[in-house]
Parts: structure tokens; C-alpha cells; sequence
């Protein structure tokens, strides 16, 4: 995986845990959902990149 897209995967998902977890504290269920969106953008780019490794080895 390629440094660039395995760090934006990984502050994505860590981004939207943050504001997950900060919907829930606030009560604010549009925000838990985002953070929910986020989580799975960077699940995505993450799963995306582990198969264009597959493909390269």
C-alpha cells in the first residue's frame, strides 16, 4: 500500500471514530452518522489499496 492512501485511510477512519464519538457524547445523532461515514470512506480506501497490492506481488 502506498504511504500517501494507507495515511489518509487511516486519519479517515481515525477522524470519523473522533466525531462518532463525539456525536454520541453530544447527543447528536447526525454527527455519530458522519463519523459512521467516515469510518467506512477510509475502510474503503484502505481495502482498495490491499488489493492493488495483491495484484502487484
Amino acid at each position: 500500500m502506498s504511504g500517501e492512501q494507507k495515511t489518509k485511510a487511516h486519519v479517515e477512519q481515525a477522524k470519523g471514530k473522533a466525531k462518532e464519538a463525539v456525536g454520541r457524547a453530544v447527543g447528536n445523532e447526525r454527527m455519530t452518522a458522519e463519523g459512521r461515514a467516515d469510518q467506512a470512506k477510509g475502510d474503503a480506501r484502505q481495502a482498495k489499496e490491499k488489493t492493488k497490492d495483491a495484484f502487484r506481488h
